[in-house]
């Protein structure tokens, strides 16, 4: 197969993968002995170093299975990102149990579905969280027979344990959830596995068993879960060290503030930075912003991992320009793609920090392409393929299109899934066994559509299902919103094609503005009108104070869609009762 991307990875990329294959307990195991002293997560000002991580996770699992928790049994977690969470993440994976990540965003019916169509038997959750569960625990469908609690508290030291939740008690927003019936904490599961110590039950885990159900987004329809084995996972945190030569072992500082609960925040700033031997700055509330820029600036940030929405809000913060934030040295932006004028901002209040587009997807563990961090960074583009993927772009009956044409890129490589959770259909629609000349490959369809340059970049042109025709000719809606982020008065777009009796369908942008930035529909489609085709120009605008996204940070065009035929189904029947 050929590979141009190769000439191009910079100095120090192994052009073939070499990472050992490992299990997640394996993976934490190692970084214990490597740099058991040194610190692996910091807390509000407290850190916990890699010995004693790795001991609560021991203590952990065995606490799991003194609950009876066995091999291939599913424990969920809805947690934001707290030392509990990679606790609970590795010592769910250490007693062979698969790990279900549970958005703490999700409502009472979200929750259910997820834990009914995982058959999860153990709930791992934030204590204000439990309200939403406690609305659903009585459905006979559910397998939930142990639900641990856990709150900010529990990951305090003496007094701040204390004081918080006074704090919260003053606030109104605490949540007292005593220990009864199936509900037990987690600071007393862990003191009874330290009081009582007894070593996690030997399981035999095998790199390729599932160890986590990864649920995707939603964005295209009911979200289903994608099986990511132990190989998977570790293999793309290898990739992306590899991606980055140079990382130094033991002295990055990474900003845990993407979820940890979505695939990109959990490979990268979680996975990555423990592989390592980083010291991850956890961040449960992202949107603080003012918390965010601190402990950038006190911790001395090096790693940044983030996505454009995240980026975007540093850039138009006020309170950006009070703190120092020229200790960031590399930033990999994911879930979205990055406006070229996010990226040069960010560039400029940083000091000149890498901060490169990268991609993926749930299913491939996620990252399979991205800029070189110390290379050559073109934008728009999401860059090359990492060690040990193969990537490939193919037209609708699946034969590889030639360079600089459009069609629907495929992955493969040790990180692309297993499969989608009792599913069998979605997964032989989504994945395709191909015999070529290296021997059999297994692809991943991503649904995206993409075109590869001649020096093997590649670009995502938009998600195949979200293609836009007015009139015949095809519009991407990126592209569009390339151009909108480039109005001076514009902070975050999103383009989606509504009906047109006349041209099949014509381009809808939301908008929402800068603080106190004022312009007309009409200005921003003249704006575009100058940079792009007629056609490809929004014929309607519409402003919003925000747009509806992801976990992730991704914006859910589905959503606009939505809404919007929603409002000319009513505007209809309004139309037919007036007649």
């Amino acid at each position: 197969m050929n590979k141009p991307w190769l000439k191009h990875y910079q100095n120090g990329v192994p052009h073939e993968f070499a990472g050992e294959a490992l299990t997640l307990p394996q993976l934490l195991e190692r970084a214990s002995e490597r740099f058991g002293k040194e610190p692996a997560l910091e807390f509000l000002g407290h850190r916990q170093a890699y010995r004693q991580l790795w001991a609560n996770v021991q203590h952990f699992a065995s606490g799991l299975q003194a609950l009876g928790v066995q091999k291939g049994d599913r424990v969920a977690i809805m947690l934001p990102n707290t030392p509990q969470f990679v606790v609970a993440f590795f010592g769910a994976a250490l007693a062979g149990a698969v790990v279900v990540n549970t958005s703490p965003l999700y409502v009472a019916h979200e929750l259910e579905h997820q834990l009914i169509d995982s058959g999860a038997s153990v709930l791992v959750m934030l204590d204000s969280f439990y309200p939403r569960f406690a609305e659903i625990e009585n459905n006979p469908a559910l397998s939930v027979r142990r639900v641990i609690v856990t709150g900010i508290q529990d990951a305090l030291p003496f007094p701040k344990n204390l004081l918080y939740p006074l704090l919260e008690k003053r606030k109104g927003t605490w949540v007292d959830v005593k220990e009864q019936g199936k509900v037990l904490t987690f600071g007393h599961l862990l003191e009874q596995a330290q009081d009582h110590p007894v070593a996690p039950r030997s399981v035999p885990i095998g790199v390729d068993d599932v160890a986590l159900l990864q649920y995707t987004g939603g964005t295209t329809g009911v979200p289903k879960g994608a099986m990511l084995t132990h190989r998977n996972l570790v293999a793309n945190a290898q990739q992306a060290a590899a991606w980055m030569p140079d990382l130094r072992d033991g002295q990055e500082v990474t900003l845990g503030a993407i979820p940890f609960f979505h695939v990109y925040g959990m490979t990268v700033a979680m996975n990555l930075s423990l592989l390592i031997g980083a010291n991850i700055v956890l961040i449960p509330n992202p949107r603080d912003i003012k918390a965010l820029l601190s402990a950038i600036e006190k911790s001395g940030v090096t790693l940044f991992p983030g996505v454009p929405t995240l980026y975007n809000a540093i850039n138009n913060s006020p309170l950006t320009p009070e703190y120092d934030l020229k200790t960031v040295r590399a930033c990999i932006s994911g879930s979205a793609a990055l406006p070229s004028e996010t990226a040069r901002k960010f560039r400029e209040i940083t000091g000149g920090a890498n901060l490169v587009e990268g991609y993926g997807l749930t299913e491939s563990s996620p990252i399979t392409h991205t800029n070189p961090v110390g290379g050559e960074q073109r934008e728009g583009s999401i860059g090359l393929p990492l060690p040990g993927i193969d990537a490939s772009v193919r037209d609708d009956q699946g034969r590889e299109v030639p360079v600089g044409e459009i069609g629907e890129l495929w992955v493969a490589g040790p990180n692309i899934m297993a499969g989608y959770w009792q599913r069998s259909e979605a997964t032989a629609e989504t994945i395709v066994e191909e015999l070529t000349e290296e021997g059999q490959v297994r692809w991943l369809k991503t649904g995206d559509m993409a075109r590869m340059d001649e020096d093997g970049y590649f670009s995502i042109v938009d998600r195949k299902k979200e293609l836009i025709l007015v009139g015949g000719h095809n519009v991407y809606p990126r592209e569009v919103e390339e151009v909108l982020y480039q109005h001076p008065a514009v902070l975050e777009a999103a383009v989606i094609g509504v009906p047109d009796t006349y041209r099949g369908e014509h381009v809808k942008a939301f908008v929402v503005l800068k603080p106190e930035h004022s312009v007309t529909p009409e200005q921003i489609t003249a704006f575009c009108k100058q940079q792009l085709s007629a056609f490809k120009a929004p014929r309607s605008v519409e402003f919003r104070s925000e747009l509806p996204l992801s976990a992730a940070g991704k914006v859910l065009r589905r959503v606009l869609a939505e809404e919007e035929k929603a409002k000319m189904e009513q505007a209809t029947v309004a139309a037919s009762a007036g007649a």
